[in-house]
C-alpha cells in the first residue's frame, strides 16, 4: 500500500513539472497562441468622416417687392428659367394709380416753383417739394415694376411657395424662402456636419472622398472648401449635447443621378506619410506619453521596447524609432487583425493599410 502511494506521489510530481515546464514555454514569444505582426514599410493613412448631403452651390430667393394679389405663376418646380425671366404677377392696378398720382404730384409742385421763381419770392419750400414729389415717382415707378417678379438667376425652379390668388408676401417672413426658389443644379456640393475632435483638422484645399448612400456604386471626389467657424449642434446645456461644425466640400464631377437633398457619407485625408515604417495600431501599448511594442526575436524571445510615433492612421501607427521593417511585435490577444496586405514585408493591417472608408476616428 505504501509503495503504491509513493508510486503515485512520484507520477503526480512528474505530470507537475512536465505541466510548469509547458506552461513556461507557451509563455514565451516562440510559443504557440502568441499572435504577432510584422512591421512593414508603407503609406500612413488617416481620415475622419461623417454624415452630409447634397446642395446646389448656387441658390436664390425670388421675393415680390410690392404687396397685392397674385394673378399669374407661369413656371412650375422643375422648370430651368434664364435670368430674367418673370416668375409671378400681381395686379398692378393700385401701384399704377399711386404712380398716377405721383407724377401728377410732381407736376403740381413743378407748377409752384416756377410761380415762386417768376414773383421773385422765396423758392425754398417749393423747391423742397420738388425734390420730395420726384422721390415719390421713383418710389411709384418701383412699385409698378415689383408687381412683376423674375428671375434673379439662371437655374432650375425648385420651390413655387405662393399660390394663385393668394398674397405676394409669401417667402417675406422667411428669408431662408422667397416666393419662388431657384437653384443652379449644374453646380452640386455637399455640406457635412463633422464631430467637433474631428473639424481640428479638417481645412479647405484637403481632399476628400464622397459616397452616395442611394445611388449604387456611386463614387466621387471633392475638396474641402470651408468649414464653419463656429459650432453647431444641440443645447449646450443638455447633457448628451453634440457639438459640431458644418463643412463644405466641393462636387466637380457629380456622378449620374445626383440631386440635391441626397445623404451621403464623406471622408476627408487628414493625413498621409509614405515610406513609413508601420505596425498595426492596436500592437502599440500608450502610457501617459510614452509608446512601447513587444518585441519577438528570432529565438522567439519578447522585449519590451520603447516606440517613437508619427502619425497615428486608421489601421496603422507609423514609427519613427525604435522598430525597424521586417521585425515581428506581439498582437494583444483580444484584436482583431488580417493578414492581408500589399506592402513590402507587412502582415496585420487592412488591405493597403490605410483608410477604410467611415472609419472616423480609428486609430487613434
Amino acid at each position: 500500500m505504501n509503495a503504491l502511494l509513493a508510486l503515485l506521489i512520484v507520477g503526480a510530481a512528474f505530470w507537475g513539472w512536465t505541466l510548469l515546464r509547458d506552461t513556461s514555454q507557451t509563455s514565451g514569444a516562440s510559443a504557440s497562441g502568441v499572435r504577432t505582426v510584422t512591421a512593414a514599410q508603407g503609406t500612413v493613412t488617416r481620415t475622419v468622416s461623417a454624415d452630409g448631403s447634397v446642395a446646389s452651390a448656387a441658390t436664390a430667393t425670388a421675393t415680390f417687392a410690392t404687396s397685392g394679389t397674385v394673378t399669374a405663376i407661369p413656371v412650375k418646380v422643375g422648370q430651368q428659367v434664364k435670368a430674367g425671366t418673370l416668375l409671378a404677377r400681381v395686379d398692378p392696378a393700385d401701384a399704377r394709380r399711386d404712380l398716377e398720382l405721383a407724377r401728377a404730384n410732381l407736376e403740381a409742385a413743378e407748377d409752384a416753383l416756377d410761380r415762386a421763381q417768376d414773383a421773385g419770392t422765396d423758392t425754398d419750400n417749393a423747391a423742397n417739394a420738388v425734390t420730395e414729389a420726384e422721390l415719390a415717382v421713383d418710389e411709384a415707378e418701383a412699385a409698378v415694376a415689383g408687381t412683376r417678379l423674375t428671375a434673379p438667376m439662371a437655374g432650375t425652379v425648385i420651390a413655387v411657395n405662393g399660390t394663385l390668388g393668394g398674397s405676394s408676401t409669401v417667402g417675406t417672413q422667411d428669408s431662408s424662402s422667397g416666393f419662388v426658389d431657384l437653384a443652379d443644379l449644374t453646380k452640386l456640393q455637399i455640406t457635412a456636419a463633422f464631430s467637433e475632435a474631428d473639424a481640428t483638422e479638417l481645412k479647405a484645399g484637403q481632399s476628400a472622398t464622397v459616397v452616395w448612400n442611394a445611388l449604387q456604386n456611386a463614387e466621387t471626389t471633392g475638396e474641402v472648401v470651408a468649414v464653419d467657424p463656429t459650432a453647431t449642434g444641440s443645447d449646450s446645456s443638455e447633457q448628451d449635447s453634440a457639438v459640431t461644425y458644418g463643412v463644405t466640400v466641393s462636387l466637380p464631377n457629380p456622378p449620374d443621378g445626383a440631386k440635391p437633398g441626397q445623404t451621403v457619407t464623406v471622408s476627408v485625408v487628414t493625413g498621409s506619410v509614405e515610406n513609413a515604417v508601420m505596425i498595426n495600431s492596436a500592437a502599440v501599448t500608450a502610457t501617459g506619453n510614452r509608446r512601447t511594442v513587444v518585441v519577438v526575436d528570432g529565438a522567439g524571445k519578447q522585449e519590451v521596447r520603447p516606440v517613437q510615433v508619427g502619425l497615428e492612421g486608421d489601421d496603422a501607427t507609423q514609427i519613427t524609432s525604435g522598430l525597424a521593417s521586417g521585425e515581428r511585435v506581439v498582437l494583444p490577444i483580444g484584436t482583431t487583425s488580417t493578414t492581408t496586405t500589399n506592402m513590402r514585408g507587412g502582415a496585420g493591417f487592412a488591405p493597403g493599410g490605410g483608410p477604410r472608408a467611415g472609419t472616423g476616428t480609428g486609430g487613434r
